[in-house]
């Protein structure tokens, strides 16, 4: 079971991140495998040579010759540059590797979960998802630089294995084995202690490690948690100070913070174990193999460089076979992160099929040629399957003036379904053809940066004309933020709640929509206020049709038509 799990698992992360190989850049991307491929070769390359210049230097110190003393000072120095040589392009190589890689799925990932609303709607999915930044920004970064260090490792052992095996049995000679009654002659024998000693290693070493994964996977959630709590805090700093909020948020941290404190306990402990056991399995690794020779050395069947050789050989091989036990904190901090990963990646593919699958129970949203507003047959749902909007058929037309009213939260979803932010319920929505929807909610969306591209969000900051833009904020009554247009902030931390209404209203008549949806979009202002912004609207988009949710009694007058959500 275990195994299967193990093999669905890698599978599912193939499926994720392997068409990266496949994708546009294939030719460089492949390029750079074969680079790593190439390099890793080399790095054995040098690693067998070291060992036949180990074997060759203390030959000449056995046999006090000073010309072949000088002679591997020489190759050593050449050894020296090529290595320095090799390992600096191979890392130059792999640090490539591994940004491109990870660029190209923070794109996937991103792509999938910014685009029409996904990134709202899969709120709804449940699942292990919460904290995509999270995932995105941080897992991503792992799966990708840790996949690839764990198979250069692999591969770099496996090479290893290979040639380290075939010097250690020639190395090995043959010794006999007196069981009294017969002589058994064994062949290769360093290499069957080294296969013995690597397996009893790691098979204990996995043993031991087990608890760790579960216990990275746990500590990476709650650090995620911690973080996203810290970021809401101060992202709602204002609203918590002025109902001095601040002795709630405090246990909360707290709490939060505890819940670490236990993961890295636990944590520690599994790392304590691992640790215990490696430092022990390290030391006795470097005197094993000595030992293990040391005595056809003293019978004088081997030199003293074919008895450094074999030494050095045999902590190759073991160190090959010992990649499980080196990795295994590694391998479970990965696997962590890419169970992460799959797990925003699963909720958004559910998400598409649960949007694309045909259901009676989901709002169909089409296109019509005729510049209309239709609902046909309108049931809007809550989550709960309680229905809030019930059998609405209206048609809305071109410049007509429509005040929604009624419940304030259903007037909410029905924005929302127009949207298509809320597929829960039946009936129809019939949208005008290349006629978009300009949303006003009561806060309009500030991005950080200039103050002119972040009122003209979502188009470009050169998208309209500067004297435009000025004439424009002057009537909307923010006149006084005309020369900080090229300031850089944070103007949804730095402008009052009035102001940044007002500059959605600028947003608005920048981009002259011919469908308006406002919600509560100027409920900072007074009733005076509200309804010179309302009149604007009128007075500057004519023809475009709004749709208004809104407490005020003024503005409800400057409609034409109402529609009663029950």
């Amino acid at each position: 079971m275990a195994l299967r799990n193990t093999s669905k698992f890698f599978m599912q992360f193939v499926r994720l991140a392997g068409p990266f190989w496949c994708s546009e850049n294939k030719a460089s991307i492949r390029g750079l495998s074969a680079a790593l491929v190439a390099l890793t070769v080399a790095q054995i390359a040098v690693s067998v040579i070291i060992t036949e210049w180990s074997a060759d230097l203390f030959d000449a110190l056995e046999q006090r010759s000073m010309s072949r003393f000088f002679t591997q000072i020489g190759l050593i120095v050449l050894i020296f540059l090529a290595n320095i040589a090799i390992t600096a392009t191979h890392l130059v190589v792999k640090r490539r590797l591994q940004l491109g890689w990870r660029g190209w799925l923070t794109d996937k990932l991103i792509g999938q979960w910014m685009r029409d609303g996904r990134h709202y709607l899969v709120t709804h999915i449940p699942g292990q998802h919460d904290n995509p930044d999270g995932r995105i920004a941080e897992d991503v970064r792992i799966s990708t630089e840790y996949a690839i260090d764990l198979l250069h490792t692999m591969f770099y052992c496996l090479l290893l294995l290979i040639s380290f095996t075939e010097i250690l049995w020639t190395l090995s000679g043959s010794v006999t084995m007196d069981l009294g009654i017969a002589e058994i002659p064994i062949q290769g024998h360093l290499v069957w202690l080294a296969l013995i000693y690597a397996a009893s290693a790691s098979v204990l070493g996995w043993w031991i490690g087990r608890p760790l994964t579960t216990a990275t996977d746990n500590r990476q959630t709650v650090e995620a948690n911690f973080r996203f709590a810290l970021v809401k805090a101060r992202e709602n700093a204002q609203a918590i100070a002025l109902i001095h909020g601040e002795r709630h948020e405090n246990p909360h941290f707290h709490r939060l913070f505890v819940n670490i404190v236990d993961a890295w306990n636990q944590q520690t402990h599994a790392w304590q174990r691992i640790t215990m056991f490696s430092s022990g399995y390290s030391i006795l690794s470097m005197a094993f193999p000595i030992l293990v020779s040391a005595p056809r050395f003293i019978l004088g069947t081997i030199s003293l460089g074919a008895l450094m050789q074999s030494a050095q050989a045999f902590q190759q091989m073991v160190a090959a076979l010992s990649w499980p036990v080196d990795n295994m904190g590694k391998v479970a901090e990965w696997r962590a992160s890419v169970e992460r990963i799959l797990g925003l990646s699963k909720a958004l593919e559910q998400l598409e099929r649960e949007i694309a699958k045909p259901d009676p129970h989901r709002i169909r949203i089409v296109k019509n040629e005729g510049s209309v507003l239709a609902f046909r047959n309108l049931c809007i749902s809550r989550l709960d399957n309680i229905v809030c909007v019930s059998m609405l058929n209206e048609e809305i037309r071109a410049g007509e003036r429509v005040l929604i009213a009624g419940n304030a939260f259903s007037g909410n979803k029905l924005f929302k379904a127009i949207a298509g932010l809320w597929p829960w319920g039946e009936g129809t929505i019939e949208l005008p053809d290349d006629e978009p929807m300009f949303f006003m909610p009561p806060k309009p969306y500030l991005p950080t940066g200039l103050l002119r591209a972040s009122i003209c969000y979502p188009s470009d900051a050169g998208a309209f004309d500067p004297e435009v833009l000025a004439s424009i904020m002057q009537l909307a009554g923010v006149g006084e933020l005309v020369e900080q247009l090229n300031q850089q902030a944070d103007w949804d931390k730095s402008l009052e709640r009035e102001q940044k209404q007002r500059l959605g209203l600028v947003r608005l008549l920048l981009h002259k929509p011919k469908w308006i949806l406002m919600q509560e979009a100027f409920d900072s202002l007074d009733p005076d206020g509200e309804v010179e912004m309302v009149s604007l609207i009128h007075k500057k988009l004519p023809h475009a049709a709004m749709l208004t949710i809104t407490k005020q009694p003024t503005i409800q007058g400057l409609h034409k038509r109402r529609i009663t959500l029950n």
